[in-house]
């Protein structure tokens, strides 16, 4: 398992998850993405974004950021954030802002919240915006980026995670389904005569 930036032939992959996950494609750019991979299989598996906010000052902000349902609880998500935050500072960035409706999962990695008004005033615009199309419960969140902290289980998870996929059996035939009854049939070579 690996996670690289995403390239142009991984756009209609993105835009496919992102809108099947429902998450902010704002100002899309196949370029600003990141991709987990299963190394084994080449199957792409999460995502995310960095959005870069012109102006003064360049603000920095993770988004859409999502995992494939099979690969979830595998550190996934975490790697890709990991590889947000390392890109958000060699880029200059000393503060990573994050617009979500799930809080608690980005608390863990060492996010704070922040009062709605703490918010620089182009990301508390995004926040009216985003509780509007995405939920009431979108708060933001901030995070220094030499503050990221990975839960070694995660780290552990991350090497070793495989998809869940459901087993793949053919269901056990019964009579009924060709139309006989078991109560009433009987059975090798009966001609009923």
């Amino acid at each position: 398992m690996y996670v690289r930036d995403a390239k142009n032939r991984d756009e209609a992959w993105l835009l496919h998850h992102i809108e099947e996950m429902g998450l902010d494609a704002a100002a899309f750019r196949s370029r600003d993405y990141v991709i987990a991979v299963d190394e084994e299989t080449d199957d792409r598996v999460g995502f995310g974004r960095i959005r870069i906010h012109k102006g003064d000052p360049e603000l920095c902000e993770l988004t859409g950021i999502g995992v494939l349902e099979s690969w979830r609880g595998q550190g996934v998500g975490a790697h890709v954030i990991e590889r947000l935050i390392d890109t958000a500072g060699d880029e200059g960035f000393d503060t990573v802002y994050t617009l979500t409706d799930q809080p608690n999962y980005l608390e863990r990695f060492g996010f704070d919240r922040l009062d709605d008004a703490e918010l620089p005033d182009r990301l508390q615009d995004r926040l009216a915006e985003k509780r509007e199309d995405v939920s009431e419960e979108v708060v933001g969140l901030a995070l220094d980026t030499d503050e990221f902290e990975m839960p070694a289980y995660l780290r552990e998870a991350f090497k070793e995670a495989e998809g869940k996929r459901p087993e793949e059996q053919e269901p056990e035939e019964s009579p009924e389904d060709f139309g006989i009854d078991p109560e009433k049939a009987s059975y090798k070579y009966d001609t009923g005569s």
